[in-house]
């Protein structure tokens, strides 16, 4: 991302502040709380735990347990750094993906420019492991969160916060709380495009977008520096649909430079102009690649975060790799094991996996391989289909002759890894041979 850096002497900060936070997350003891370790590991710390090098399936952690591909995890940091890189792209990918401040630390150094939340305990998180860019895709019109934006801004002059805009009157709000804290630095804002009718948040005409301009111009507090949106939105997306709605947020940047409305940005400072979640940053690329010369650098700024583990359903299929496929693959990390319980007939069987343990929301698992509970041979989940969960249960068809026994584990594929990372506190990352290397802790 060299050409979205900025020059020497700017003094822009770094991504991530001394992680010292991070060091202590190796500190926690291992105990009740974290589902699937060891019983005998009670009392050892995780960084302890994680120094043995434990095997997954012989190493006394109980099922259900999910694992993370640390091969995987690996692989994509790489794939999306160079992609970035390669169309003069910054980063700032969604930490609200995984909650983990050990992937955001790697994001980082895989070149990301921040983290983006979207609610400000997220933020909270980020500033408690020392994340010095944060870009929040959300209008924040909560007082005591801008009370708590004020103080960390001005306790710490390195910190660079950016927030939505949306509406007159949440601009209002903003400016109001912020008086009321005494803040001394403004906060910096980029007016929300919306995607169109039906779409989710942001002002939804050009017209709208300048009102809620004027009234950050006219709020001591705050500070315009670009635009936004998500191009995810886009009603009846496609990937003209998707251009066009891109085409407009970019227009409405050059509009608003044209009539001098980033006049408050201080010399060498990048107007950001952000998108990009996980299913379109190919078109965002395109259309960025199109922005025009304006009176400031442009910070061209995308914000995919599903990407780090990616998985076996929704995004394998919408992931616009699909689209461009010479410029890589990701690959699925996640795979949740759980062991068979239950056979009561030829043509059923229950896992000891369920909705507290999987994500359900986009589709259910897929049993992808079978692990024996006889001799530990593993072979692919013929036959094996899960057609429903319930809170502790996974229930499982089977065809004659899938060969499926009381103790043998299944490996499953999972979608959406928003809602695979959130139900799990601490995940063990796990390498090909089934060796434990570490331990990522998240925070929902």
């Amino acid at each position: 991302m060299a050409a979205e850096r900025p020059a020497a002497g700017l003094a822009e900060p770094t991504g991530l502040a001394e992680p010292t936070s991070l060091a202590g997350l190796a500190d926690e003891l291992v105990d009740h709380r974290f589902k699937a370790l060891p019983p005998d590991a009670e009392g050892l710390t995780v960084g302890a735990l994680a120094a043995e090098r434990r095997n997954l399936f012989t190493g006394g952690f109980t099922t259900p347990v999910l694992a993370l591909s640390a091969e995987s995890v690996e692989h994509n940091l790489v794939l999306l750094e160079t992609y970035a890189e390669r169309h003069g792209l910054a980063f700032a990918p969604h930490g609200k993906t995984s909650m983990s401040p050990q992937l955001f630390a790697r994001q980082l150094e895989h070149g990301a420019w921040g983290i983006t939340a979207a609610v400000p305990h997220q933020a909270r998180v980020y500033r408690a492991f020392g994340i010095q860019r944060i870009f929040l895709a959300n209008e924040l019109v909560d007082a005591a969160a801008l009370r708590w934006v004020a103080g960390e801004l001005d306790a710490d002059p390195d910190f660079r916060f950016v927030c939505y805009a949306d509406s007159v009157r949440g601009v209002e709000l903003m400016d109001e709380a912020l008086r009321a804290a005494g803040t001394s630095r403004p906060v910096d804002v980029v007016v929300e495009l919306g995607a169109g009718e039906g779409a989710r948040t942001g002002a939804r005409t050009e017209a709208d977008c300048a009102a809620v301009a004027d009234a950050v111009a006219a709020a001591r507090t705050l500070r315009l520096v670009g635009v936004a949106g998500y191009e995810g939105e886009v009603p009846r997306a496609s990937g003209e649909r998707v251009r066009d709605w891109l085409r407009r947020l970019v227009a409405l940047a050059a509009s608003f430079d044209a009539a001098g409305r980033f006049a408050a940005l201080d010399a060498g400072e990048r107007i950001v102009i952000s998108a990009g979640g996980s299913a379109w940053f190919d078109a965002v690329a395109d259309v960025f690649a199109e922005i025009p010369e304006l009176s400031s650098p442009v910070l061209k700024l995308l914000r995919s975060g599903a990407y780090v583990s990616h998985d076996d359903g929704h995004y394998r299929h919408l992931t616009p790799f699909n689209r461009v496929p010479e410029e890589g693959a990701l690959q699925p990390a996640f795979r949740l094991w759980a062991q068979v319980v239950s056979r009561p007939t030829a043509g059923q069987a229950f896992l000891n996996a369920g909705k507290r343990d999987a994500a359900y929301d986009l589709d259910l698992p897929q049993a992808q391989v079978v692990r024996s509970g006889r001799d530990g041979s593993v072979r692919e989940a013929a036959g094996i289909e899960i057609t429903g969960l319930s809170d502790q249960h996974a229930w499982v068809r089977t065809d004659e002759g899938a060969g499926l026994e009381v103790g043998d584990w299944v490996g499953m594929g999972l979608s959406h890894p928003c809602t695979s990372f959130d139900k799990w506190q601490l995940i063990p990352l796990v390498e090909a041979d089934g060796t434990v290397t570490d331990y990522i802790r998240t925070f929902f």
